[in-house]
């Protein structure tokens, strides 16, 4: 018999719903609190998708370039739309996907509700090893 991961069960569902004018300064400050490496950016209505923000978004496109955090707002850094994920997609393909677009976390989406995050990290961590 063959144990099939699937994201849902390597995924980390402690993650941060905020909104896109939360500023770069707040947002650190929700992930630090938080311990989290992502932080999700709210749909704005039920046409928009959601946005995706790393520390290496704040590193590259405020710290590096000499911006405020105070004065940057995450809808000016984050990656909109954020590539989301199935919870029941094989973590082999979740990782064959995060190969193909350079990407390491994505949301986990189920009927347009983020359900967690789930990164390259989770996937080796949890995933490849029958428990």
């Amino acid at each position: 018999m063959k144990l099939t991961k699937r994201v849902r069960d390597v995924m980390k569902d402690d993650f941060a719903l905020i909104d896109g004018l939360t500023t770069v300064a707040e947002a650190i400050r929700i992930a630090r609190d938080r311990q989290i490496k992502a932080l999700v950016i709210k749909k704005r209505d039920e046409d928009d998708e959601y946005g995706f923000v790393l520390m290496n978004d704040i590193a590259k496109k405020v710290l590096s370039k000499n911006r405020s955090p105070e004065r940057v707002n995450v809808y000016e850094i984050m990656t909109k739309p954020a590539l989301g994920v199935s919870p029941d997609m094989n973590v082999k393909y979740c990782a064959r996907l995060f190969e193909r677009f350079g990407i390491s976390r994505a949301p986990v989406i189920e009927n347009g509700k983020v359900l967690g995050v789930v990164s390259y990290n989770s996937i080796v961590m949890y995933g490849m090893l029958a428990d």
